[in-house]
């Protein structure tokens, strides 16, 4: 069992720390998933209040990101006529700033103009019965490509090209993470995991004073288990293991088949997110430089040579201890 542990601990987490706090559970469902936290209650704690202002924030994040929504800020952007601008809401700018960030440092493995391409695969709101065929993908392809946008970040303003569709799929989850995480610190609790679809958020320690510890799925038995404490960090993860091979690498418009999993941790949920489907794009080779060259914290599954192989950024290995038992930690 591979343990990864923070290197310090933040002394302001024992700010409100109570180790008779009750541990709260609630959870639900959003983004075709669903969410779950698993709270440090403060006093005055009531579990409603919280519920209704997680599921109205997802609704917000929802009626601008969702490319299901005909309605949503995201579908209006994707019908609108060449030469069209949108001010885009702040969540959504925020999002698509961190999208194009990544976009260019990842030399374009990660592109939220693709989603002509998405939908031909028969992951957006329209199914196919038939895979994509070349002309159509080029076609598509024609049609994306952050070079063809024009923001403003200032004004927050977008412009509709003509022909392009957003999708925010492979950010917009680790977003939302990261969102409950403020609604929650905005009520006091500053002690909880949060987790939409598999993608996680640990802020403070729980009760014990041991940090969140989660397990990462490992779907080979060539690695090693894998159990993080989550304090102060997020955890996402892309791959085929789940849903199979519905990464698409932007470049040729063709799904990802070499990537098992590859998992991130970042303090931030959204760019966790981003990183993991940036990186699982890549060929092993240029996956490692990209991770060393960014300093990530990474571990990756991939096909390599007919078996699975592992791989560990040196970020992450900073972090890593290993024991012979799970019972190491609760």
């Amino acid at each position: 069992m591979r343990l990864i542990v923070p290197l310090e601990i933040d002394p302001a987490v024992f700010d409100g720390w109570r180790k008779d706090a009750p541990v709260v559970d609630c959870g639900g469902e959003t983004m075709g998933t669903t969410w779950h936290i698993r709270l440090a209650a403060p006093e005055s704690f009531v579990a409603e209040e919280l519920r209704s202002a997680v599921e109205a924030k997802l609704e917000a994040i929802l009626a601008e990101m969702s490319h299901w929504r005909a309605d949503s800020v995201i579908g209006r952007f994707n019908r609108a006529p060449g030469d069209t601008w949108l001010t885009l809401p702040r969540d959504f700018a925020q999002v698509l700033q961190a999208a194009l960030d990544v976009a260019a440092r990842s030399g374009g493995t990660f592109d939220p103009t693709i989603g002509r391409v998405v939908d031909l695969w028969g992951h957006g709101p329209q199914r196919r019965q038939a895979p994509a065929g070349p002309g159509e993908i080029a076609a598509a392809l024609g049609q994306a490509g952050a070079a063809r946008l024009a923001w403003e970040p200032e004004t927050r303003r977008l412009r509709q090209p003509g022909g392009l569709h957003l999708d925010l799929s492979g950010i917009a989850k680790g977003f939302a993470v990261d969102a409950l995480g403020v609604v929650l610190r905005e009520r006091g609790i500053r002690h909880a995991l949060v987790e939409i679809g598999g993608e996680l958020l640990g802020m403070g320690l729980r009760p014990d004073a041991d940090p969140w510890w989660v397990d990462v799925e490992t779907p080979s038995s060539e690695a090693q288990p894998m159990r993080v404490a989550l304090h102060g960090m997020a955890i996402a993860t892309s791959g085929d293991y789940v849903r199979g091979r519905h990464t698409i690498d932007p470049r040729s418009g063709t799904p990802v088949d070499h990537a098992v999993a590859v998992t991130v941790l970042h303090a931030s949920a959204m760019r966790a997110d981003a990183w993991a489907t940036a990186l699982s794009v890549h060929a092993p080779a240029d996956m490692r430089r990209l991770a060393e060259r960014e300093g990530l914290c990474v571990r990756a599954l991939f096909r390599e040579g007919g078996r699975i192989s592992e791989w560990l950024s040196p970020s992450l290995m900073a972090l890593t201890a290993e024991t012979d038992t799970a019972a190491a930690v609760g």
